[in-house]
């Protein structure tokens, strides 16, 4: 039995179209089972492992019904509302979301912290069909007398867990108090524990519940891996799977850890960004833009990243520090094998975490395999991460853009973009010696190009690469990687 097209499940033909235009022709278990409900106007709950397509799940749905119901947005008034955890998941759902209001004229306003408040103003005033927002942002605005829920239509709560973990539920109960009780209102979760439970009593009228997969189910294309070494060998390691071909995502416990891991990384070679919660929106925007673009291979990220960042073609998934819990595992090795495509994860463990990593992956329902790596150049990291090592001499380092004379000024703090793809292939062969180089085949990786959407024009670009690109072979880490050493990256404050 063939499963339903999207037109089947009721989808408007003018939102196909823009699917269509994507590559999206087949709808995932969350959508084919939500959308008949959530298009029809009833209240919907939805439990979706990360990766699942619960962000087409509620667009489609959101666009679709405000079409429909014809009216026009007042100024400081919107019609809806998406309620999510953090920013960089503010600026994803805004990418996905922009085609499909297009088609309608529809108008879209973000709401997020660590950014100057005036254009966000400036949006609400002018009245927006659409309002994409983080709780505390936008519950200052409405303390201030800039925006009214009094005409929201629809109501998404994205990622709710990942709202509750944060401690953001009693915002979000005082912004859906302000919300019509007549809304149709969507909750969108990885899981639906008690948390939740608590806001689908006080808020859902009548929901229907679709869970999809078990929450803690793996990805059938996701293979799981555990190194047990030495902790002297960490970092020769990591470098060693972040040079191959394809993206990698490398995971920490702290804000500390993050930054001096990217710096390790890009001294040996490796072009990295970091992502933690110490740094400024412009400066997570413009390493995002690095990461999205292939500029940047890999993003060493603490679990801000674990949820909502999505990028095309992350085959890598390194745990340099096992998470705390199991649902933290689960969302960080997520970030890969999405929409189908095949993934890798990777969990670094040492022997004194040895109990810990084996209770977390029973946890998690993950049955990992375990490779005892006593040596550098251990064959199983040609078999994880195939293909030619590529080291570029000072990495990558991401500068905000300088505004030209008589130019429109930068772009660092435009929205979330696309494009990007696989490692470039013109940079500096490494030079043979005793490293972590290991030889194999091509692992996953995307196009190259893409264009970014968020600059101004004018502005300049805000990466460069540390040497001239130039052809080189594959080999040894080094010696500039060296500085630190491996339990650099593991200690700091979160």
């Amino acid at each position: 039995m063939s499963s339903p097209s999207f037109a089947d499940l009721g989808v408007p033909t003018d939102l196909t179209r823009v699917l269509d235009a994507a590559g999206i022709t087949s709808p995932t278990p969350i959508q084919a089972a939500t959308l008949p409900d959530s298009l029809a106007g009833r209240d919907v709950l939805g439990r979706g492992r990360t990766g699942s397509g619960k962000t087409y799940a509620f667009l489609l749905p959101l666009v679709a019904r405000l079409a429909a119901s014809g009216r026009t947005a007042r100024s400081g008034k919107p019609r809806s509302l998406v309620l999510a955890p953090t920013r960089e998941l503010v600026a994803q759902i805004q990418e996905s979301l922009a085609p499909l209001a297009k088609v309608h004229g529809f108008t879209m306003q973000t709401v997020f912290g660590g950014v100057g408040q005036g254009p966000q103003v400036a949006g609400l005033k002018r009245g927006a069909d659409i309002v994409l927002a983080c709780p505390g942002r936008l519950e200052d605005l409405i303390k201030q007398g800039h925006c009214r829920l009094d005409d929201i239509e629809v109501t998404i709560l994205d990622e709710a867990d990942h709202m509750a973990d944060l401690g953001f539920l009693p915002a979000v109960r005082r912004l859906l108090d302000a919300t019509p009780r007549d809304g149709q209102r969507l909750l969108f979760s990885a899981t639906l524990d008690n948390a939740i439970d608590v806001l689908v009593k006080r808020y859902l009228s009548q929901p229907v519940t679709h869970q999809a997969d078990s929450a803690q189910s793996p990805v059938v294309q996701m293979d799981h891996h555990v190194l047990r070494m030495p902790r002297e060998h960490r970092v020769p390691v990591l470098v060693d799977l972040t040079s191959a071909p394809g993206r990698t995502v490398v995971f920490t416990r702290t804000k500390h850890g993050a930054k001096a891991l990217a710096r390790q990384l890009n001294k040996s070679g490796v072009p990295s960004v970091e992502l933690h919660g110490n740094l400024s929106q412009n400066a997570r925007t413009r390493n995002m833009d690095a990461f999205h673009s292939g500029k940047a291979t890999t993003l060493v990220a603490t679990d801000i990243a674990a949820r909502g960042i999505h990028v095309d073609d992350v085959s890598l998934v390194v745990h340099a520090d096992p998470p705390a819990e199991h649902k933290a595992y689960l969302h960080r090795s997520g970030r890969t094998a999405r929409a189908g495509a095949a993934g890798t994860v990777i969990t670094l463990m040492t022997p004194e975490q040895e109990r810990d990593v084996r209770d977390l992956t029973r946890a998690a329902g993950i049955k990992p395999t375990i490779t005892r790596v006593d040596a550098l150049g251990h064959p199983v990291l040609s078999q994880l991460a195939p293909g030619e090592r590529v080291l570029v001499p000072g990495g990558i380092v991401v500068e905000a853009p300088r505004p030209a004379t008589g130019s429109t000024g930068g772009g660092g703090n435009g929205g979330a973009g696309g494009g990007g793809g696989g490692r470039n292939r013109n940079r500096r062969r490494s030079g043979s010696g005793s490293g972590a180089g290991a030889q194999g085949g091509p692992r996953g990786q995307g196009g190259q190009g893409g264009s970014r959407q968020g600059g101004k024009p004018g502005s300049k670009p805000a990466a460069k690469q540390g040497a001239k690109p130039a052809a080189r072979r594959g080999g040894g880490r080094p010696a500039g990687g060296g500085s630190h050493n491996a339990a650099s990256f593991s200690a700091g404050v979160r």
